[in-house]
């Protein structure tokens, strides 16, 4: 598709946060342009949890897209924590003040087919290839400029644009935090597992981190922090690793799609910059643990897409501000808990582990700190 000249906000990046932003402006009638520089939406699963208070954002966009998305997934309403085979707790979602009390688990490239089927019955398109290369300001508007010299001016633009975020880069916001020293391995697979498909499983060890996850279609997610890891790990990799943090509890048959990824710990100084604004992974990113990273930026396309619908002028000022005063402090505390997740479950020192172990089966047999962690988890605390 061709680029129009001007539109009130172009969103650059048409992943799960450009595409919430761009249905919340499209059912406030604002206009706007999404952009993304990839020839065509995501085709791996990447992301692979939907909670429970981002169905219930997708519920206010609408109900058919949220119910849409529940048909394709997987419901699970327990996370169980183990130390290799040997359980720890259980954090169980049931009972959660919500219509949605579980996690679903659904691979990203549904999620992100569920948006775009929405955004083209609206009758709205994403506009690809477009990669943007400049992003300059001035008091009036925004000039973006493509790779192959197509400008679009524009009174907003918005960074939906990931870790890399050219737009933050233009408005010149740091992206503060480091980096984990493992890599984290990401695969896809078929394979008789143990526990079973009812419950979502992070097992802890001196090794590092695991996590398996029932996907829909008889797969699991497997993510876990390595040392060192192929690019892409096979089989022998996946069932090496398995049989080392979970003895005897899987037997892999097939690896569907691997990837090997470093993970950052890190949050935008400012959400906005004059007319330049920030959301999802362009504004923070972190561990997977507790997989909050896609939940927390499908929650910011919608907070920004009503602030940028608030009328007149001066409301829309005043929401802006609203929203990195909002947004951002969620970001923070979710990095936070997912960062402490992360460092409790990899600790090597076995003094720490005897403690982790010891304490938390006690911990979550209080109905009230359970009932507390699933709510974080769910993110129904960022109403």
């Amino acid at each position: 598709m061709s680029l129009p000249a001007t539109t009130r906000v172009a969103i650059v990046g048409a992943g799960p946060t450009g595409l919430t932003l761009a249905l919340t402006l499209a059912g406030a009638g604002v206009d706007f342009v999404l952009l993304d520089r990839q020839a065509e939406g995501a085709n791996t699963s990447r992301a692979a949890v939907v909670h429970a208070r981002t169905l219930e954002v997708l519920d206010e966009l609408d109900p058919a897209t949220s119910a849409e998305l529940v048909r394709r997934g997987t419901a699970v309403t327990r996370f169980r924590i183990r130390d290799g085979a040997r359980p720890l707790a259980a954090v169980s979602f049931d009972g959660l003040p919500t219509a949605h009390s579980y996690a679903l688990m659904v691979p990203q490239d549904q999620t992100e087919a569920v948006l775009l089927g929405r955004l083209h019955a609206l009758g709205h398109e994403v506009h690809r290839p477009y990669e943007v290369t400049t992003v300059t300001q001035d008091a009036a508007g925004v000039t973006l400029t493509t790779a192959t010299g197509e400008t679009l001016r524009a009174a907003y633009a918005v960074g939906a644009d990931g870790m890399h975020s050219t737009v933050r880069e233009a408005a010149g916001i740091g992206f503060t935090g480091s980096t984990y020293e493992e890599s984290f391995v990401l695969a896809d697979v078929t394979m008789d597992w143990a526990p079973g498909p009812r419950e979502v499983s992070l097992t802890f060890g001196a090794a590092g981190l695991t996590v398996v996850a029932p996907l829909p279609g008889g797969r699991y997610r497997v993510v876990s922090t390595v040392d060192d890891a192929p690019a892409e790990p096979g089989l022998p990799f996946v069932q090496a690793l398995l049989d080392a943090r979970a003895p005897a509890q899987a037997t892999v048959t097939d690896v569907v799609w691997s990837s090997r990824f470093r993970v950052h710990h890190r949050v935008a100084d400012h959400y906005r910059s004059g007319r330049l604004l920030l959301a999802g992974d362009a504004a923070h990113v972190h561990s997977p643990a507790g997989g909050q990273g896609m939940n927390t930026g499908i929650q910011d396309g919608h907070a920004l897409g009503r602030a940028l619908s608030a009328t007149p002028a001066t409301a829309t000022d005043e929401a802006l501000d609203a929203y990195e005063a909002t947004r951002r402090p969620v970001a923070l505390r979710v990095v936070a808990l997912t960062d402490r997740m992360t460092r409790i479950a990899t600790t090597r020192n076995p003094a720490l582990r005897a403690v982790r172990n010891t304490l938390l089966p006690l911990l979550a047999r209080v109905p009230a700190l359970n009932k507390r962690l699933a709510t974080e988890l769910a993110e129904l605390n960022y109403r």
